[in-house]
């Protein structure tokens, strides 16, 4: 696997914000939701594009791992979460019962 790093900007394809990326990009930091769009992290060749749902959270010392699922294919995937994503959804996802 490989990573690509891809600078884009996006609207929310699940709350609608305006999100400002920075190459390491990869979900809203509003909700925490993303859109299935890489294989390889960057590559954007996935053509599945479905929305994945923030499911869970995972710390790994002092790093927090976002855990999501495509609603479209089912893929799981982890993500680090950044300085700029919202605590309190963080919070919210992490006592998410599923």
């Amino acid at each position: 696997m490989t990573f690509i790093r891809t600078v884009e900007d996006f609207v929310c394809g699940h709350c609608g914000v305006k999100v400002i990326g920075d190459g390491y990009t990869n979900h809203c930091p509003s909700c925490l939701w993303s859109k299935h769009v890489d294989i390889d992290p960057g590559d954007r060749k996935e053509s599945c594009h479905g929305l994945m749902e923030p499911i869970g959270v995972e710390l790994f010392g002092q790093e927090t791992k976002l855990i999501q699922k495509c609603e479209n294919c089912g893929l799981v995937r982890k993500n680090r979460t950044g300085d700029k994503d919202s605590n309190t959804a963080i919070v919210a996802v992490s006592n998410k019962i599923l």
